[in-house]
């Protein structure tokens, strides 16, 4: 009678570690599982996708610059970039919940803007919503509001914040 207890007192541990691991497992960050090696943005579509090795890991809904149609040519015209671009900096006390910013101007867009005699701006970021407005929450994205920037929700920044690293390439698609 002791050894079937033992048995089965083995048996239940044996269990609980097993779902203790799996639950562990389970409960890890997607950022510790894999890290995106590549942003895309489909302007059309108001999605950005979080990549590695060619998979879509993250898709994200998102709100775009107040005149989203072409590419951005000038400092003030409202349109989101469209190119190749990188992650190269971070600021986690913007005006917005948290920001990523983009390379823009890439060197296309310096050449573009040279020709035509105007400024191209810089500031190009993926944020969060302006501080004291994060209750709008994905409301946001009923029109396109940004000055060309890519805005998320509060809640999908912070998880972007985590899994993006500077340096990761991205592309800007119409």
């Amino acid at each position: 009678m002791w050894s079937s207890r033992r048995r089965s007192l083995s048996w239940h541990l044996s269990k609980i570690v097993y779902s203790a691991v799996v639950s562990l497992f389970i409960s890890i960050p997607l950022h510790a599982q894999s890290k995106p090696d590549r942003i895309i943005v489909h302007k059309q579509a108001r999605t950005m996708a979080l990549m590695r090795t060619g998979q879509v890991i993250k898709t994200y809904k998102i709100a775009l610059g107040g005149e989203p149609v072409g590419a951005k040519t000038r400092q003030g015209d409202h349109r989101t970039p469209e190119g190749a671009y990188m992650i190269d900096s971070r600021n986690a006390h913007s005006q917005f919940h948290r920001s990523l910013h983009i390379s823009y101007p890439n060197t296309a867009d310096k050449e573009r803007a040279r020709k035509l005699g105007v400024v191209t701006g810089g500031d190009i970021f993926i944020h969060g919503l302006p501080n004291g407005y994060g209750f709008i929450g994905a409301a946001h994205r009923a029109r396109d509001w940004t000055d060309g920037c890519i805005a998320v929700t509060n809640q999908e920044i912070e998880q972007i914040w985590l899994l993006v690293d500077d340096g990761t390439p991205g592309e800007i698609q119409p």
